[in-house]
């Protein structure tokens, strides 16, 4: 597919310009042309020229919510974890082929190659990586079992169980502006894994990316109906059509996530709301961290990465640079010198560009006032002006463009680090501010003044100094990155947010969890405790339960002498939770445990000298190996020959439980627990039970063993 180039115009001339659609209820929506009117234009950041207009005039959102709620809950229910994230991993493939086309609209929004790279590319990680973990940590089923059961009788007749279950309406998600692609599917991704349908809203500055990037999603045949839909322009008011069933994602200014907490549907109407808000994000120098080492250049290079990526204009960007304060001074001149021998701004179409303009001429404008209230604040510039920034054109030229949002990097000093301004301003923009501190404490103290954020850096190769710092800041960011010799090259950096940990942080930065695994995937779930019989729990969860009933093969099954099959010998379309085959004892001699200890070298005393294992509190006197028991389990439960069960791939929750002397007699039991289809492939993942019990029934060992199961 080939995404259609939107026709440019000017502020006086918008009737070539395109109405931005919007995709409601299965369709493309555009409001009517009357809507050009009041609807808002949409600027090239570089070049000031009209893209397109954005409005939601007549657009009816409760029919969009009550859609997703019936076609998108219906069409992603029919659907389990694996099949969803398998459609996540094409999403992702059949973006990447086209990604060239979502780059090319992204040059419009002022983003350079490599912003689109982290906005583009970033976005089509995370639904790749969330194609792996729905696959690889969760079941091939539609509920998450939380923990482990909890016996609640002594006859264990009655137990309890968390689980997880998707809420029945809609994940509606607000983005901000900076980045159209990746914020739209950091929300989507784990809500579409949950089976909980999307309506996203993006800021209208960078809206028409964000509708190029979901044009392509739908094109791709790979959505459910109704799963994701796309309101462009504003939808004031949207938490009246929202309850108890829906998730809302806000990603913006604190003072908007104020006015959302504060609506009725939040307080008293249960609907769930996680925000992401305004971050003064810090990275701190460690006081072994002085000029000259690799923390201290790794430490600069991160500062002006992060002033740079996008103009500045990333949630995660570097705030506050607190420094010890003997090396302030060292700290701005190396500042100053890598922007200047590595920053060139202009339009991002033009060779040699490395940061584009701010989104909008607007956004420029917010950010200078910022930087006047930093200075009215105390604060002093140490790099850069508040001038006009000489720019790199399109053509190459070099030269003032007025109609573009450009602005250059700005380091100001602050030299009472205690300044309010610098702890609760936040410049949006290619700007951070460099205080001192006396020490650690100091540091950490300084750090903490954000009053809550998204991530924070430590540049140390200190151990003690590192653990000071993070123990003293953790419970005041979300995350923390450790930048050191060893991962300055490998690490993903300060402002980048990875699917796999959570991003959000406390207090300021708005309390919210986004990412983080599989714990995205739960936010948009309700966690339930069921209580029941075995088989209850068993027939909820997909799991089988110690006391449910089951479907025992007897130990002559082995040998062929049962009429009963043993599991073994079932494909994976037969096998059923509770399948089970009960060995025959065998007994435990002391030559056994002799042989065992002389074949593998394993001779710890209590296997090998009687009077040390009897003084030992734990054991009788000399005990058999915990291996040499579990590999006679095997021997006990295992069927020989070929047959549906492909492999032994590990054991996991093994525990020893009863020491086994010379003269017991062991037997195992082993139950089909869970049963794991792969989508993909010609095979599944199957759990089993085992117990291990010596002759008086006393569990010996408990394990799960888990084997590959062909399908047929």
């Amino acid at each position: 597919m080939t995404i259609e180039t939107p026709t440019r115009g000017t502020a006086a001339s918008t009737t070539e310009v395109r109405l931005l659609p919007s995709f409601v209820r299965g369709a493309w929506w555009s409001p009517e042309p009357a809507a050009r009117a009041s609807a808002t234009p949409v600027r090239d950041a570089s070049t000031g020229e009209v893209i397109s207009l954005v409005s939601s005039d007549g657009l009816d959102v409760q029919a969009a919510v009550d859609y997703a709620r019936t076609v998108g809950q219906k069409s992603l229910g029919a659907l389990t974890f694996h099949q969803r994230a398998l459609v996540l991993k094409a999403l992702g493939a059949y973006l990447t082929e086209h990604k060239a086309e979502l780059y090319a609209v992204s040059t419009q929004t002022g983003a350079t190659k490599r912003d689109s790279g982290v906005d583009v590319d970033g976005g089509i990680g995370v639904l790749f990586t969330y194609g792996s973990k729905g696959r690889r940590e969760l079941p091939n089923s539609t509920i998450i079992v939380d923990g482990a059961p909890e016996n609640l009788a002594r006859d264990n007749s009655f137990g309890g169980q968390h689980v997880y279950t998707r809420v029945p309406g809609v994940a509606f998600q607000v983005n901000a502006f900076n980045f159209p692609v990746w914020g739209m599917l950091e929300k989507f991704a784990p809500a579409f894994l949950a089976g909980v349908p999307s309506i996203a809203k993006p800021a209208t500055p960078t809206a028409y990316l964000t509708e190029a990037c979901v044009r392509l999603m739908v094109s791709s045949g790979l959505l459910t109906s109704g799963s994701l839909q796309l309101i462009s322009g504003s939808v004031r008011g949207f938490l009246d059509h929202l309850d108890l069933r829906d998730r809302v994602g806000f990603t913006g200014s604190a003072s908007t996530a104020r006015s959302l907490f504060e609506h009725a549907n939040v307080i008293s109407g249960g609907v769930g709301l996680t925000a992401e808000t305004d971050s003064l994000n810090a990275a701190i120098l460690g006081p072994d961290a002085a000029p000259g080492t690799p923390e201290f250049d790794a430490f600069v290079a991160s500062v002006v990465t992060e002033i740079t990526s996008k103009a500045g204009q990333k949630c995660t960007c570097i705030r506050r640079v607190i420094v010890p304060r003997g090396r302030v001074d060292d700290v701005i001149d190396a500042v100053a010198a890598r922007i200047t021998a590595r920053t060139v701004v202009g339009d991002p179409r033009a060779e040699g560009v490395t940061m584009g303009p701010l989104a909008s001429l607007e956004q420029r404008d917010e950010v200078w006032r910022s930087v006047e209230a930093l200075l009215a604040g105390g604060g002093r510039i140490a790099f850069g002006s508040l001038e006009t920034a000489q720019t790199v054109r399109s053509d190459g030229s070099v030269g003032v463009i007025p109609e573009g949002a450009f602005m250059a990097p700005i380091v100001l000093r602050f030299d009472d680090s205690d300044a309010p301004a610098v702890h609760t301003i936040e410049a949006f923009g290619p700007v951070c501010s460099v205080i001192g501190y006396d020490d650690i404490d100091d540091a950490v103290r300084l750090a903490n003044l954000g009053g809550g954020s998204l991530v924070a850096t430590i540049a140390s190769i200190d151990p003690v100094a590192v653990a000071t710092l993070f123990g003293g800041i953790a419970p005041f960011h979300g995350r923390v990155l450790v930048l050191d010799r060893d991962d300055a090259r490998t690490s993903t950096g300060h402002g980048s947010p990875v699917p796999h940990l959570v991003h959000g942080g406390p207090g300021r930065a708005g309390g919210g969890e986004e990412l983080g695994g599989i714990r995205a995937v739960k936010h948009f779930m309700q966690r339930t405790a069921v209580q029941g019989t075995p088989a209850v729990l068993t027939a909820l969860t997909g799991e089988w339960r110690a006391g449910a009933p089951t479907i025992q093969a007897g130990a002559g099954a082995i040998t062929g002498a049962s009429a009963a099959e043993h599991p073994f010998r079932k494909p994976l379309s037969r096998l059923r939770l509770g399948d089970a085959v009960a060995s025959a004892p065998r007994e435990i001699t002391l030559d056994d445990i002799s042989h065992f200890a002389e074949f593998t070298g394993d001779t710890f005393y209590a296997h090998t000298n009687e009077e040390a294992a009897a003084a030992n509190p734990f054991f009788p006197g000399r005990v058999a190996h915990g291996y040499l028991l579990l590999s006679w389990a095997a021997g006990l439960f295992v069927d020989p020959e070929p047959g549906p069960v492909l492999a032994n791939y590990g054991l996991e929750n093994l525990r020893f439980v009863t020491p086994v002397s010379p003269g017991d007699s062991v037997h195992v039991t082993l139950t089909v627990e869970q049963i794991t289809p792969r989508e993909n492939e010609e095979y599944g993942e199957v759990r089993w039970d085992a117990v291990l019990r010596n002759q008086r029934d006393e569990p010996v060992a408990t394990y799960d063993v888990l084997t590959l199961v062909s399908k047929e």
